[in-house]
């Protein structure tokens, strides 16, 4: 570092650290402000939605084969399609979980990912309940996994 020089009562140095540091601070203030801008004046992204999915477990407790793929299209043709008619989204899923004796189970599973307005969050939810249940008897499961988040959609 240079010493300090005076010229006109200011006190010039010549920190090239510090011109490179402020010159990366502006660089990233010029860049951020208009993102922070830009996401204060356009902050609706949609409307508010329900995001709710669902985990199929594709294991059977008696020992038989998993759920296959086709049985569990069955199932969506005719449990989850006409409840969402609208449109869903499935994907194939690997999980596992602790049984109650302590092991740990691996298995395939389906996902399905449902969006309907948070208006008709009550009434929709009444629909996924009537298809986790009907899986559980039809498949003998113990349970059908669910999560539910607030969001906004637009389509």
């Amino acid at each position: 570092m240079r010493a300090a020089r005076r010229s006109r009562g200011v006190k010039w140095t010549s920190d090239t650290r510090g011109k490179a540091g402020g010159g990366v601070l502006i660089a990233l203030l010029g860049a951020g402000i208009p993102a922070l801008v830009g996401a204060a004046l356009h902050s609706h992204a949609g409307e508010p939605y329900r995001e709710t999915r669902l985990y199929f477990g594709a294991q059977r407790p008696d020992g038989r084969d998993p759920v296959a793929k086709q049985e569990f299209m069955r199932f969506l043709d005719r449990e989850i399609t006409p409840a969402f008619p609208e449109g869903l989204t499935l994907q194939d899923g690997y999980g596992q979980w602790r049984a109650g004796d302590g092991t740990i189970v691996r298995e395939t599973s389906y996902e399905v990912v449902l969006l309907y307005p948070e208006a008709e969050a009550d009434e929709r939810g009444a629909r996924v309940e009537r298809i986790r249940k009907a899986y559980e008897k039809q498949f003998q499961q113990d349970s059908v996994g669910r999560s539910d988040d607030k969001v906004e959609a637009e389509f």
